[in-house]
């Protein structure tokens, strides 16, 4: 098990024990509360004490002490554990606190997140302090420390310094290693990953995987290098086989795969009627996808699924719990947890009534609660992207016959360019556009022609992406231009120009890859870019996926990287980046 501070100080704990024995009032009592038992597996009837942050009792029993102590009567209500995500990408437009504001109002309260944000776009340092800092909010959050990159990226050893993967590794909020974008390299040889998979094992840390697709060969290979768990089913045998080998299994339900009906209902079809090692993810989706929530959508669809209620709820909670070695903390109503549980109307509504993280209410009676939560990006780093140089006319030279085919949303494959690419506008009688990928920091550039995209974007730059360089696209050189001055204007976004007009920017401040606004607002930003896009020919579920994976070398065919267009299955750049 992995070392950890305990929660709470030795006065803290003495008081504890003086409200257990009525020599002081609890702070909150939820009275007549049905809740759910989790080492029972029942709902259970009790009244629960809860003291600042820690319920010390659960049973039959009244305080004596009520000194401004909260009652809430609960005798119509059922009670279960805040809700946890156990594969979150806290970056996607959306930032980590914007998240948690958002969906802790649906009962979600704990997330355990993607840390390559932050070692891509903050110093090394200032990263692991926004981890400290994280701890003071009122939601968990954990982490996990990554071993790859994901894409191919100029000296990549500056960003995973042993040292600093050792310190991320020892942090106490890092439960995990991975996920393991970069496990064909460890097949192949790659001794330093497997050290760090060794290393996080010594630590008594779980190890995550990304296996979609995966053979049983594979995932038994992986299983050997220690991985414990894998989010990448598609199909309830990819789950089975999973389960069979002794992997934890998440069923994911995200915007790009929404496949969680699917696979309870195969899942179910195989036989599979114990769901302890199954849990559920919505694996970082994108902004809009959360409108109505995050996991409480999950159990939804499982209840729809004819799961029994007590795995549906555990599968948001008890089972995340135990598998990160948290359950003494979080995930379960007992003594000595953390007060961080959902009120429900019943048993059949995962939507709370209230929801309390830490002992804080955030919602009371469906009302949002005033909490403090307000984080100062500045002091880690993380402000309004800084471009110190222009982009050129000469910048958008492109003549390289091979171009990136979009097969989807996420899916680049390799295409022979026939269109005259030297011009200055392309027809939008076809799909074909031109893309460039250019170092933050001017200093190299990589031009190619992508198909798929659009037929009629003229104009658009993002600097969200996977290594928060930036991307151009368009069929106007002059449209590109404009948007990547505009772009740089507002200190890094997205933005979408026509016919010499912005028609659309979203500032991204935090870096360029992040927005600071409130979650609502950055989804209404995400609907009226997808409208605008898919109105000039964008076809598939998801731009905002799309710029991120341009350069993602977990996914084949090709990718446009900081190196240059990577080939995935061969490991190889077949066309460098060049110098500005």
């Amino acid at each position: 098990m992995p070392e950890q501070k305990f929660q709470w100080k030795n006065s803290q704990i003495r008081k504890q024990i003086e409200v257990l024995t009525n020599h002081l009032a609890p702070t909150v009592v939820l009275k007549n509360a049905t809740y759910l038992n989790s080492y029972l597996r029942q709902w259970v009837k009790a009244n629960i004490w809860i003291y600042e942050d820690r319920i010390v009792y659960v049973g039959d029993k009244i305080p004596e002490q009520t000194f401004q102590m909260e009652v809430i009567d609960c005798a119509s209500n059922v009670i279960v554990p805040g809700y946890i995500e156990p594969h979150a990408h806290p970056f996607q437009l959306y930032n980590p606190q914007s998240l948690a504001r958002y969906v802790s109002q649906t009962g979600t309260t704990t997330f355990i997140g993607d840390n390559l944000f932050l070692l891509l776009q903050s110093s090394k340092k200032k990263a692991l302090t926004f981890v400290d800092d994280m701890e003071k909010l009122p939601y968990h959050y954990f982490w996990w420390a990554r071993f790859d990159l994901q894409t191919e990226v100029h000296s990549e050893e500056k960003v995973f310094s042993h040292d600093f993967v050792r310190k991320w590794l020892e942090h106490k909020s890092v439960l995990q290693g991975g996920e393991l974008t970069g496990w064909p390299k460890l097949a192949d040889g790659d001794d330093w990953i497997l050290y760090w998979l060794q290393e996080t094992k010594r630590r008594g840390k779980r190890i995550e995987g990304h296996f979609p697709g995966a053979s049983n060969n594979t995932l038994t290979k992986m299983k050997l290098f220690g991985v414990d768990s894998d989010h990448e089913s598609m199909t309830g045998k990819d789950v089975m086989n999973r389960l069979k080998m002794g992997y934890t299994a998440a069923l994911r339900q995200s915007s790009i795969r929404p496949d969680l009906e699917k696979l309870l209902i195969e899942v179910q079809n195989e036989g599979l009627s114990v769901y302890d090692h199954v849990y559920f993810t919505t694996d970082g989706s994108t902004p809009t996808f959360y409108e109505n929530g995050m996991i409480n959508t999950c159990i939804d669809i499982a209840l729809d699924c004819n799961v029994p209620a007590i795995d549906a709820y555990h599968m948001a909670s008890f089972n995340i719990a135990r598998y990160y070695q948290l359950e003494d903390r979080i995930g379960v109503i007992a003594p000595g947890r953390m007060a961080t549980l959902n009120i429900l109307e019943n048993i059949d509504n995962p939507d709370p009534l209230s929801v309390m993280s830490k002992g804080k209410w955030l919602v009371k009676n469906r009302e949002i609660q005033q909490c403090h939560d307000d984080v100062d990006w500045g002091q880690y780093g993380l402000e309004p992207a800084e471009i110190k140089w222009d982009l050129l006319i000469d910048d958008l030279q492109f003549s390289m016959p091979m171009g990136m085919k979009m097969r989807n949303a996420v899916i680049m494959e390799p295409y022979s360019v026939t269109i005259d690419s030297s011009s200055e506008l392309l027809s939008e009688d076809h799909d074909e556009s031109f893309l460039a990928l250019i170092d933050r920091n001017g200093e190299w550039r990589i031009n190619t022609v992508i198909k798929g995209f659009s037929k009629k974007v003229q104009g658009f730059a993002s600097s969200y992406s996977t290594t928060g360089d930036i991307i151009v696209i368009g069929k106007n050189k002059k449209e590109m231009l404009s948007a990547f001055a505009r772009m740089k204007d507002i200190g890094g976004g997205i933005v979408l120009t026509e016919n010499e007009r912005i028609i659309f920017e979203m500032p991204l401040k935090l870096n360029g890859g992040a927005s600071q606004e409130v979650l609502e607002k950055v989804i209404t930003k995400q609907k009226e870019l997808n409208i605008l896009l898919k109105e000039r020919g964008y076809r598939f579920d998801d731009p905002i996926y799309s710029l991120l994976f341009l350069s993602s070398t977990h996914l084949p065919y090709i990718r446009i990287t900081p190196r240059g267009i990577f080939d995935v299955m061969k490991k190889t750049v077949l066309f460098p980046s060049i110098m500005r």
